[in-house]
């Protein structure tokens, strides 16, 4: 209660009771999570999600907040990388929050275009026009523009060794955030979070398609020998620290957020079989990924001194999510089939 007051209580020094923000990417499954939120949590705040609608932008992520927060909450369609809808958006609000990206390895490694140009120029786009209009920025990125660490955890300090086309667009786009901080004194902050997952979490990555596969009877694909280590972080863990960085981050600082939770991918598969009721025998190992990272992790120090910690245990998590995806079917069905 204490923290969350503080937090109100330096929302309203900084931009009064009716703070606005822009949210790119607000239709994908971390953006939504985060503009249910901050709707949720501050009554007097407005969003307005701008987002292209691609795979995996789903209007459905959202569904329920157009209906709650329908004096509050407004959706645009439209790219970050058209200028022109940009700087008009931008002009009106107070704050951008950047969740827009091409995210997932995979398709990078087939296509990487798409990936450097929502995640690199329509990164660029959103900055000139902070920079135009004099704005705050809030860049989401990942923990995989480090590489891979056999032991210990990466600071925010340690350089970046992006090792597929993905985690390079996002290292590309960081960099970019953080010269025009340098530059143009743009007010830039940096979040680098682990593997998330929870609700709405499109189901091409590993937990919902995990799921989702077991759900329609079918086994699930585990690279290599599934030694792979993935630091795990609850989704609105991850919303409520970029909520502190927001408020409270110092311009032109980088934040790790780490859930404290590391699991092998052979570790998680088992957890995922166990609470959905299923044997080893749904377990199909498959080549591995190229450019596959061995192991993430983060050191939170510096965001935890913001009062910040993940709260959620994997396995109360990992439970939550599954019975999700098993009682929206409506969500996810149109989506694989």
């Amino acid at each position: 209660m204490i923290k969350t007051t503080l937090t109100q209580n330096l929302a309203k020094r900084m931009f009064g009771d009716q703070m606005k923000l822009l949210i790119t990417g607000g239709c994908g499954f971390i953006g939504s999570n985060f503009i249910r939120y901050i709707l949720e949590k501050y009554p007097d705040y407005k969003i307005i999600n701008l987002d292209k609608l691609t795979y995996a932008g789903n209007p459905n992520n959202v569904k329920d907040v157009e209906k709650k927060f329908k004096d509050r909450y407004k959706f645009v369609k439209g790219d970050i990388c058209n200028k022109k809808i940009v700087e008009k958006l931008i002009s009106n609000v107070d704050v951008i929050v950047n969740f827009a990206a091409e995210t997932h390895v995979d398709r990078s490694i087939i296509d990487a275009g798409s990936f450097v140009l929502t995640d690199i120029f329509g990164t660029y786009v959103l900055l000139e026009a902070c920079r135009k209009f004099n704005k705050k920025f809030v860049q989401i990125s990942t923990d995989e523009v480090y590489g891979s660490i056999e032991k210990g955890s990466f600071k925010e300090t340690d350089k970046l060794e992006p090792r597929n086309p993905y985690s390079a667009s996002k290292a590309g786009a960081e960099l970019l955030a953080r010269s025009y901080f340098i530059t143009h004194e743009v007010p830039v902050i940096i979040t680098r979070s682990s593997n998330n997952y929870g609700p709405y979490q499109y189901p091409e990555k590993i937990i919902p398609l995990f799921i989702t596969n077991l759900i329609r009877g079918k086994k699930v694909p585990v690279y290599g020998d599934g030694k792979n280590i993935r630091d795990w972080l609850y989704v609105i863990d991850n919303c409520k620290a970029i909520d502190i960085v927001l408020h409270e981050g110092k311009s032109g600082e980088i934040y790790n957020i780490g859930g404290e939770c590391e699991k092998t991918n052979i570790e998680l598969t088992k957890m995922i079989l166990k609470f959905m009721g299923k044997d080893e025998s749904y377990i199909e190992y498959v080549p591995d990924r190229k450019g596959h990272d061995k192991r993430y992790s983060l050191d939170n120090t510096k965001i935890r001194k913001l009062g910040w910690r993940p709260e959620t245990k994997f396995e109360d998590g990992l439970k939550q999510t599954v019975e999700w995806y098993k009682n929206n079917e409506w969500w996810w069905k149109p989506l694989v089939y």
